[in-house]
Parts: structure tokens; C-alpha cells; sequence
């Protein structure tokens, strides 16, 4: 089923499919104004907050983080997701806004989140985003065609790259991580988000896999191709960055705060930084 749902947004043309989609949220956000939950993307509360993710028995078993069926946690408003909203918190945190100033590059950008940054960055002509493919529900067309194992860029053109659930997806997660690591200015910082399991003390992938079923009951997605581990962390440190595990409460956030704006207590953030020295 989920992989019929990708196949039908990128039948509908991209301008018509985002235009929609934007309608739609705009009377679904006032029709669910109130007094209970609170995004920080729209600035708005509402009285309720949406369910989203995948219910899969391997999600459970190897405690897989920023995956899964979660409660109440897509905003009505502007459908932004509780990782959405943690990256939104970093994003707004002072040490980090002079890099809102430089040129960032944004990988398959979160719409929401895209949103607020266009509206945050100093100057528009700096802020690049990249997609694989189009969906017609989600991506504008202005938003380049790019391939993360390649990306078209020279090398320290970035001062921040955002790369959230990725790399799950692509073939070589190494590549990619030395695609970023290369476009990324000294003393510049990637966000370097996926999906990860507390449980699995090593990343494990599995190119035997080919059907839509063994892939979800493997990795916990269709269109996943590895699930991270408790190495991650060792991973992105091997591909050349100096790496900083920033969580909720590192960002002034509060237990009620978590709570209301509905975002997940036990999902950190990656933040990998190239060093100045680095040549």
C-alpha cells in the first residue's frame, strides 16, 4: 500500500498536487484550532495533532527510533511531524543562526520546515534544496533533480547541509556521507538524521532483498535499504566528522514542552561538523 501511494503522487503534476495540498491543510488547520498541542513551524495550537508512520512488527522488536506508528504527532496546520519540529528547535537555537546567513543546502526538504527556512534565510539565492524525484503532493518544481552519491556542487560550497532520513535510501550511505563531508565548507555542519535501532549493535543491510514486503520486514520501510544501528554514530565519525549528539532537553526544551509540541523524548540529533583543518 505504501508504495501505491508514492506511485500515485508522482502521477499528479507537481504545481497542481502542491497547490492542493496546501488548500487542503488551510481549512483542515482552522477547522482544528484550539487549545491542547502547539507547532512551532505554523505557530499555531490545535486541539488535536494527527497520528502518522508505519505499524511493523520489526519497529517494536529492534526499537527502531524516528520510525513507527506515533500518536498525535502531524500538526493539522502545515502537516509538519515531531522530527520536523526537533529540527526546528535546533535550527532556532542562537549559535546556530549565523548559519542561516551562509549557503545551505536542503536534501529531499521536509515541506513544513522548508516553509519556515525560506522565510529565515537572509538571502534566498543561498538556500538550495535537492530531490531525487518529484512528488507532485510535496515538492515544488523549482526544487532541483540531484543525486545525493554526486552531488553538483564544488567542494566547500556549504556552511550547513540538512539531511534528514536519507540515507537509509540511498545505495551507498558512504558515498553520500563523502558527497556531504566534500560540499561542506571547514568549520560547516551537517544535519545528518535517520532512523536507528537501540537494539542492532551493528548497521546491517541486505542487497538480496528486492520485494517491497522484505524490505519493510527487514528495515521497517519499503523503500528502505539498511537500518542503522548503535554504530551509526561511529559511522558518520569514520566518514570524517566531528560529531555532536544534541537532545531534546540540550535545546532548552522543557518535559511540558516535549509534551506539547509533541515531539519524541528519545530522538537525538546528529550534528556533524567538518573541521577546519580539513583539506
Amino acid at each position: 500500500m505504501s508504495s501505491i501511494k508514492v506511485r500515485i503522487k508522482q502521477l499528479i503534476p507537481v504545481t497542481i498536487g502542491y497547490h492542493l495540498r496546501n488548500l487542503f491543510l488551510f481549512f483542515k488547520g482552522i477547522a482544528y484550532r484550539g487549545d491542547g498541542y502547539f507547532c512551532t513551524l505554523c505557530g499555531h495550537s490545535y486541539r488535536k495533532f494527527f497520528d502518522g508512520g508505519f505499524d511493523l512488527p520489526v519497529i517494536k522488536k529492534l526499537n527502531i527510533i524516528g520510525a513507527g506508528r506515533r500518536e498525535a504527532v502531524i500538526c493539522p496546520g502545515c502537516a509538519s511531524t515531531d522530527r520536523d519540529r526537533l529540527l526546528h528547535q535546533l535550527l532556532r537555537q542562537e549559535h546556530f543562526q549565523p548559519y542561516l546567513t551562509e549557503k545551505i543546502l536542503h536534501i529531499a526538504p521536509e515541506p513544513a520546515l522548508y516553509q519556515w527556512l525560506i522565510k529565515a534565510v537572509k538571502e534566498k539565492s543561498k538556500y538550495i534544496q535537492g530531490v531525487k524525484y518529484h512528488e507532485g503532493f510535496y515538492y515544488r518544481k523549482h526544487i532541483q533533480i540531484m543525486d545525493l552519491l554526486k552531488l553538483p556542487f564544488n567542494e566547500n560550497t556549504f556552511k550547513l547541509v540538512i539531511c534528514n532520513h536519507v540515507l537509509e535510501h540511498v545505495e551507498s550511505y558512504q558515498q553520500a556521507l563523502a558527497e556531504i563531508l566534500r560540499v561542506l565548507t571547514p568549520g560547516g555542519k551537517a544535519i545528518l538524521q535517520v532512523p536507528w535501532s537501540t537494539v542492532l549493535e551493528q548497521t546491517i543491510e541486505d542487497t538480496n532483498l528486492k520485494t517491497n514486503k522484505e524490505r519493510e520486514d527487514a528495515f521497517g520501510q519499503f523503500d528502505h535499504v539498511r537500518l542503522f544501528g548503535k554504530d551509526y554514530p561511529h559511522l558518520v565519525e569514520k566518514a570524517g566528522f566531528k560529531l555532536e549528539i544534541l537532545w531534546p532537553e540540550q535545546l532548552g526544551l522543557t518535559k511540558e514542552l516535549i509534551h506539547t509540541m509533541r515531539i519524541n523524548p528519545n530522538e537525538c540529533i546528529f550534528v556533524g561538523t567538518k573541521s577546519v583543518s580539513h583539506t
